[in-house]
């Protein structure tokens, strides 16, 4: 099912919404606007495809650019609400590359980054390029590791009814945030948004599983990558996310490592210019 409605990303453009299945029956939401190559954006922890406007309309000159609801999200459905098997997301992915030409370049960010990589790696050359903005890998001591029992005590919340606590748990405990700007935070619609997309965070713990420990990334998980493409991260990060990207570059040869001068970990959504400019020269038309 699909319809054509003038865009909300950019006026001046149209956008084409559309519903995809996956292989597992879920409903997942996509909206395409542009032309020229596919770009897939695959949105990171605790964001729905309208989080990517700004990216879109700098982007939608040069490509067609594809956003979807990850599943449970937004508009998206979930055959699988309480499950947490990466095979799904990355069919997902499948899926919506399926309904817009069979073949598209991924770019993620942060967890969004990591499922790309995955994804990329197990669906061959229906990928044709990656962009990857700051994986949230932990692979040595310049930032705590995630706590392993952090997933399951958020799902408990989460089971229980308790997607307040669910979300502090994830924005103090696993982003980081200071426990007061998040205190903050409970006093904003960003919160009631919050709390409606937490479920959602299993998947986003399951494809960083084993990857947030503060040891190196392993060598051979990605291997059967067919796609190039360049790993970002911004000169204003945190050191962890720059120490990610470097090894990320060392175990896949075929990904570059780059710094984007300027940029911070909310780049891909708050101030993408240079970001899109960075892809535009690398994966636009010629």
């Amino acid at each position: 099912m699909s319809s054509t409605r003038a865009s909300g990303v950019n006026a001046a453009a149209r956008s084409t919404t559309s519903t995809v299945l996956s292989a597992d029956g879920t409903s997942l939401a996509t909206e395409a606007v542009g032309t020229g190559p596919v770009v897939v954006l695959v949105d990171p922890a605790m964001a729905t495809r309208r989080d990517s406007a700004k990216l879109t309309t700098a982007l939608a000159p040069h490509f067609t650019v594809v956003g979807y609801d990850r599943r449970g999200r937004g508009d998206s459905g979930d055959a699988d609400p309480t499950g947490t098997d990466v095979a799904n997301e990355v069919a997902d992915v499948a899926a919506v590359i399926a309904a817009h030409g069979g073949r598209a370049i991924l770019f993620g960010s942060s967890s969004g980054a990591v499922l790309a990589l995955e994804a990329a790696a197990r669906l061959g050359d229906a990928v044709t390029g990656l962009v990857l903005y700051e994986p949230p890998f932990i692979v040595d001591d310049s930032r705590a590791p995630v706590p392993h029992d952090l997933p399951g005590r958020i799902a408990a919340d989460v089971a229980a009814g308790r997607t307040g606590a669910a979300s502090a748990s994830f924005f103090t405990e696993a982003v980081g945030v200071p426990a007061a700007f998040v205190a903050m935070m409970r006093v904003t619609p960003m919160w009631r948004r919050a709390k409606r997309i937490v479920p959602t965070v299993r998947y986003d713990f399951a494809v960083l599983e084993g990857l947030q420990d503060g040891r190196p990334l392993p060598a051979d998980r990605w291997k059967d990558l067919a796609a190039s493409g360049v790993v970002m991260v911004g000169s204003r990060s945190e050191p962890f996310f720059h120490a990610a990207a470097r090894s990320l570059a060392e175990v896949v040869p075929s990904i570059e490592f780059e710094v984007l001068e300027g940029g911070h970990h909310g780049t891909p959504m708050m101030s993408p210019a240079t970001l899109a400019g960075r892809m535009i020269a690398r994966f636009g038309r010629r």
